[in-house]
């Protein structure tokens, strides 16, 4: 299969969070036209204005020539490739708009999509390329890629060393991927395996989450360090049953992007985790923060997902106690203590 994009290179960011923005400057310092869109008309007002994202992304300027916008239609107009930084949980919804706002267009060559968001939908158990690829029309499902692996916002914002993985069903896809954004800090490799890319960068929040309620009930290092080895391995063994390749677990998607946001300061999920580990409660936290920590949603998901394929994830299992049934975080670290004795590789 050919793809081919037609130069100018016009790159429109779908999402105006914390990640959207640094992938947005990221494309621009590579050289290309890049559109970032917002939700609303007063966030991409107050963006345009200040030349930065003040909500999201506060220590990074954004260049003069990025255009801000809230109009679907003027951000998506000639893109090439169309990169969703959107929660999980609003993507569907927002493929139906850019799906009629591509159609009103009526231009040639479909663009590339990079899907940028990390989650599984609660409702349907469906990925992020599915719900894509059951919302756009014929002619665009194979031209979508995922990206993975561990990558802050704030540092790729910053053009700091990062390694990430682009993983598509159409190799030629994530290969022109690959080119158009490595560079500037950024190291870009592929993957056939978008299914365990996917449920890596998902489920590794319900770990991160898992791991903040450990340091935030001050259980120490050790109990760390158990539980980001023992939640790889209930990670893996859903993966597997689903139909993952085991080397992408073990790979940027997977046990990178899990120790990056089991331990790092700038993790949302595992911010949320600490809070919860110290006494406080969900929405208290969530409502501090106004930020989006996809673990919460992404917790629901592998819980059920576990559930259909029969897998053992008692980790998962313990979260969804937290989050949903009301137990206290602190007894948290007894109640996996306390499970019955087994293998390592049971």
């Amino acid at each position: 299969m050919t793809i081919d994009l037609d130069p100018p290179d016009v790159v429109s960011v779908l999402g105006a969070g914390s990640w959207g923005t640094a992938l947005a400057l990221h494309a621009r310092r590579r050289g290309l036209v890049t559109r970032l869109w917002a939700r609303t008309a007063e966030h991409a007002g107050e963006m345009a204005r200040e030349r930065r994202n003040g909500r999201y992304l506060p220590g990074s300027r954004l260049p003069d020539d990025l255009l801000v916008t809230a109009e679907l239609d003027a951000a998506l107009a000639g893109a090439a490739l169309v990169i969703l930084s959107i929660p999980s949980h609003g993507m569907r919804e927002n493929i139906v708009q850019l799906r009629a706002a591509l159609a009103e267009q009526r231009s040639g060559r479909p663009p590339l999509y990079l899907i940028a968001a990390k989650g599984v939908e609660v409702e349907s158990l469906r990925t992020m390329i599915d719900v894509l690829e059951e919302e756009l029309p014929e002619g665009h499902r194979e031209r979508v890629a995922v990206l993975g692996g561990p990558s802050f916002a704030a540092e790729v914002a910053q053009g700091q060393p990062t390694a990430v993985v682009v993983a598509s069903r159409t190799r030629a896809v994530a290969a022109l991927i690959q080119r158009l954004l490595s560079g500037h800090g950024l190291r870009v490799y592929v993957s056939d395996d978008v299914l365990g890319v996917e449920l890596g960068g998902a489920f590794k929040n319900v770990i991160a989450l898992a791991a903040g309620v450990c340091d935030g009930a001050g259980l120490g290092q050790n109990a760390r360090a158990a539980l980001i080895t023992r939640g790889l391995a209930e990670i893996t063994r859903l993966s597997l049953a689903m139909g993952a390749d085991p080397a992408t677990l073990a790979g940027l998607a997977g046990l990178g992007d899990l120790v990056l946001t089991c331990t790092g300061g700038l993790s949302r999920n595992r911010r949320v985790g600490l809070a919860l580990g110290e006494g406080r409660r969900l929405p208290e936290i969530l409502a501090e923060m106004g930020m989006v920590a996809e673990g919460v949603k992404n917790t629901l998901s592998a819980h059920r997902l576990a559930a259909r394929e029969g897998v053992e994830m008692p980790i998962t299992a313990v979260m969804h106690a937290i989050l949903y049934e009301g137990f206290d975080a602190r007894d948290a670290a007894a109640a996996l203590m306390q499970r019955d004795l087994k293998p390592e590789r049971g």
